[in-house]
């Protein structure tokens, strides 16, 4: 299905169906998304690419996809880094990649409304976020993982706590929609978002030269109205290769795809619709012949690299072109506006 908007200023065209055969192709039948066919899985990545399984209507591969994450869900609530085929690869056990498993779950909901496989999965949220907020520091932040020796590794990560804080959120939102009441949630919730607008000296600094430090404090919602379009404004050069995208890292000469969608995302969840049309329109051509999206090229020569077909590349342009075009009931998901209006208490 080639999907195509047309208005006074662009035109869009996406093959929806190309890129969520990304994703489909690289699925095992277990319900397991890896980066590629044959390839590794990480938890956070494989919840992107259920995410874009259900953009894409596929609604049975994406509960397939969190069924699956139930199934091999450590005890204390954790999973392991990564996986292949199923096989534990790094027993690292990260909070962010623990917690997001609450986003993609919202989202299947408000897609699909099946109120009674969310029910079922609420322990498996319950046990995940217990894990992630047993790593949150007195300050606020949140430890970025347990080690495979089993050591809490104390270094912040801005990029991870403010995934976290999307995830609170969702878990808050399916809470209320199950009739759970979570006070220590929300309270985590709110410390969390303090220190990330009010203390980021407390996160790894190192890490500020990552696209995703500069737009993720937005994307996530912790910074909303002035605050949020000032911190784009502030480091949109650093970041921004005019009609190519946005680099992975400042001081490097990559434009990955993602990292541009997430950008985009970020706008329209903003509000800023129209600065998001034309980010995210500067990638649409970057395309294999089978449709599905390139993870990313150098510049100024513009070499594809690397040439994997990432499940999770196309799951974030798939999740952008529903922000800006409504494509799926959860287009809202990450606007401030739907925060706001149907999540006062948040």
């Amino acid at each position: 299905m080639d999907f195509r908007v047309s208005s006074a200023r662009n035109e869009v065209s996406i093959d929806i169906e190309s890129a969520v055969g990304c994703i489909l192709n690289a699925q095992r039948q277990s319900g397991e998304i890896p980066w590629f066919v044959g390839g590794k899985t990480d938890p956070w990545d494989h919840v992107e690419a259920a995410m874009g399984l259900s953009v894409g209507g596929h609604l049975e591969a994406a509960k397939a996809a969190y069924e699956w994450l139930a199934d091999i869900q450590l005890e204390n609530g954790s999973w392991y880094a990564s996986y292949r085929k199923g096989v534990p690869l790094d027993t690292t056990q990260d909070a962010n990649m623990s917690a997001y498993i609450a986003v993609g779950l919202l989202h299947y909901y408000l897609i699909s409304k099946d109120i009674h496989f969310l029910s079922r999965m609420w322990n498996t949220i319950k046990r995940a976020i217990g894990f992630t907020l047993s790593l949150q520091a007195d300050g606020g932040e949140i430890f970025w993982a347990i080690s495979p020796q089993g050591l809490i590794d104390r270094m912040a990560l801005l990029t991870g706590s403010c995934s976290i804080y999307m995830s609170l959120k969702c878990a808050l939102a399916i809470a209320h929609f199950l009739n759970r009441d979570m006070p220590s949630w929300k309270t985590a919730l709110d410390k969390l978002g303090d220190v990330i607008r009010q203390k980021p000296h407390r996160f790894n600094m190192t890490k500020s030269r990552y696209a995703m430090d500069w737009f993720y404090p937005v994307l996530c919602g912790a910074l909303t109205g002035q605050e949020s379009h000032e911190r784009i404004n502030r480091y949109w050069k650093r970041f921004v290769v005019n009609t190519q995208g946005v680099r992975c890292v400042s001081d490097r000469p990559w434009v990955t795809i993602a990292e541009t969608a997430e950008l985009s995302l970020a706008l329209a969840s903003m509000g800023n619709h129209a600065l998001a049309h034309i980010t995210l329109n500067w990638i649409f051509d970057r395309r294999y012949e089978d449709g599905s999206f390139w993870c990313g090229f150098t510049i100024p020569d513009g070499t594809i690299w690397p040439e994997d077909k990432l499940t999770w590349t196309n799951a974030a342009v798939l999740l952008a072109a529903d922000a800006l075009y409504n494509l799926t009931p959860a287009y809202r998901l990450f606007h401030h506006s739907f925060w706001s209006t149907n999540f006062r208490c948040l």
